[in-house]
């Protein structure tokens, strides 16, 4: 495998739903150090770099030794944040990336083999711009949840819709697989700045999805289904869930001495 591929996790501390969650701590670690230390471990990744706007995220990342680019402050699409860290990136390394892995920084039950299973469609198939993972919806509250993304594809796995609302519907839902988008979303790095400069869309502002977007203006996300189970942090609720599974996850002992968890 010769495509360079880097992994972007973007991360502010300016969260509607949840102000600070990226310094939350989860296990006595801020979140977005799960996180980073869970994509870094990706194998098939050439970098891992977080792009934030606050100095408090950049300065705990390059705490742990870890790779952090600040961006601006004016960016209402992570997409759009993980554009500029890019350009920056490239032009400071003098080198061009294939594949642009963007993680969301709330995501910290990330495996790293979430990432190469995300990105493995892209390298068999030099067709496709932008893939998404697609994970199982466990149960009707989270299937009711406005915070959880639901998403229904074609025969092709391609997306046909993402809602924030419970879709298909709910009373013949016992015979249709559900699923739910996961925020880990590999693009071709022409396609990511391409996106960047298309116009926001109706459908995208109204259920305030990014992948709307690419639907709208004609093109495909192809959809890649996961075993794992995620669990994005919305809220304080979610991050004691989240505390609790990652307590028995087995990626979390690789960084984390439990020993000194009080």
């Amino acid at each position: 495998m010769n495509e360079k591929i880097l992994a972007l996790i973007p991360a502010r501390m300016g969260s509607s739903r949840f102000p600070g969650k990226p310094l939350a701590p989860i296990l006595e670690m801020p979140m977005i150090g799960h996180v980073y230390e869970r994509v870094r471990r990706c194998k098939i990744l050439t970098e891992t770099v977080v792009c934030t706007c606050d100095e408090e995220i950049y300065q705990y990342i390059e705490s742990l030794g870890g790779k952090a680019v600040m961006t601006s402050s004016q960016h209402e699409r992570a997409s759009d944040r993980c554009a500029e860290a890019l350009i920056f990136l490239e032009e400071t390394q003098n080198c061009n990336y294939d594949i642009v892995v963007m993680v969301q920084g709330d995501e910290p039950m990330t495996h790293p083999d979430m990432i190469t299973d995300s990105v493995q469609p892209m390298l068999d198939d030099p067709t496709l711009l932008v893939t998404n993972l697609l994970g199982r919806i466990n149960g009707i509250t989270e299937f009711e949840n406005h915070n959880c993304i639901k998403v229904v594809c074609d025969m092709q796995n391609n997306a046909l819709y993402f809602s924030r609302e419970p879709i298909p519907t709910r009373f013949k839902s016992s015979e249709i697989p559900i699923g739910k988008q996961v925020c880990i979303i590999p693009f071709r790095r022409d396609f990511l700045l391409e996106y960047t400069q298309m116009s926001p869309t109706p459908l995208e502002i109204a259920e305030s999805i990014d992948m709307l977007r690419i639907l709208e203006h004609g093109m495909n996300v192809r959809l890649v289904p996961t075993e794992f189970d995620t669990y994005a942090v919305d809220t304080e609720e979610d991050r004691q869930i989240v505390e609790k599974l990652l307590l028995k996850d087995s990626v979390t002992s690789l960084y984390c001495d439990f020993s000194q968890i009080t």
